[in-house]
């Protein structure tokens, strides 16, 4: 009796060697890498979204992060991009006008504010009754490039808002993108900046000196888009509303426009 079992025994460990075989065949077939191009204010809470995605669902996400103008340009050129990130809907209106996204994908997700940061500690200010060329004192005010990047943008209808914006033209240092910005005035490079709330949350070298108020520029609205009909994009674009990435986005500081 012994000896026919032995076969028996055999062949069932032989078929389990194969189903497991045949299953992480099936895993790594399964297995996608996706490309995301997104706002370089997204990078501390998109880097989490995006780990735990990969964990989850066992797939390879690499998050290429810059000014959103910048990124839109690279994709209406063929850049390898499967979802755009931008920090305001109008670089997503351009890559639709060009047709180089999947509207029917575009999802308005997250929503932010603007602060104006200082490397020192300072107090009672009042954002209406502000004399920044006289805070400033000769220094520089930090910002993204106030013609094409969201965060210069918004921050630049704000102090055209205050009344300022002209006296404070030759005091701005334009970088690329708002982490750019926050990396001036937490080195000391500049005394002032002016980033998203998040940012200045990022970063603990920073101090925020005031809250700008939301009346002062257009809504901050960040909007999601697939580039490719990758299954594994519209998977993560799922991901971004669910209710772990939501935890994650309202840990950082933004604000989540979806339900």
């Amino acid at each position: 009796m012994l000896e026919k079992l032995k076969p028996v025994r055999s062949l069932r460990g032989w078929l389990s060697a194969l189903v497991m075989m045949l299953f992480f065949s099936a895993s790594s077939v399964c297995a996608e890498t996706i490309t995301i191009f997104a706002a370089a204010s997204l990078k501390n809470a998109l880097d989490e979204v995006a780990a735990e995605f990969d964990t989850v669902f066992g797939h390879d996400t690499t998050v290429s992060y810059a000014g959103s103008s910048a990124l839109a340009r690279q994709i209406q050129l063929g850049a390898p991009a499967d979802i755009f990130i931008s920090a305001n809907p109008d670089w997503v209106d351009f890559l639709e006008q060009k047709e180089a996204v999947i509207p029917e994908s575009r999802i308005d997700f997250l929503g932010n504010e603007l602060v104006l940061i200082s490397h020192d500690p300072v107090t009672n200010l009042d954002w209406q009754a502000l004399d920044l060329l006289a805070l400033l004192n000769g220094g520089r005010l930090a910002m993204a490039l106030v013609q094409s990047v969201p965060a210069g943008i918004y921050g630049k209808a704000s102090l055209q808002s205050l009344g300022q914006w002209d006296a404070i033209v030759p005091y701005v240092a334009q970088v690329d993108n708002v982490r750019a910005a926050l990396a001036l005035v937490a080195l000391g490079e500049a005394p002032f900046g002016i980033v998203y709330a998040t940012d200045a949350r990022a970063d603990p070298r920073v101090h925020v000196a005031v809250a700008i108020p939301a009346q002062s520029h257009r809504a901050i609205v960040y909007p999601a888009i697939a580039v490719t009909h990758s299954e594994t994009a519209h998977a993560f674009l799922a991901h971004l509303q669910s209710s772990q990435a939501r935890a994650i986005f309202e840990r950082h500081g933004f604000s989540v426009l979806v339900e």
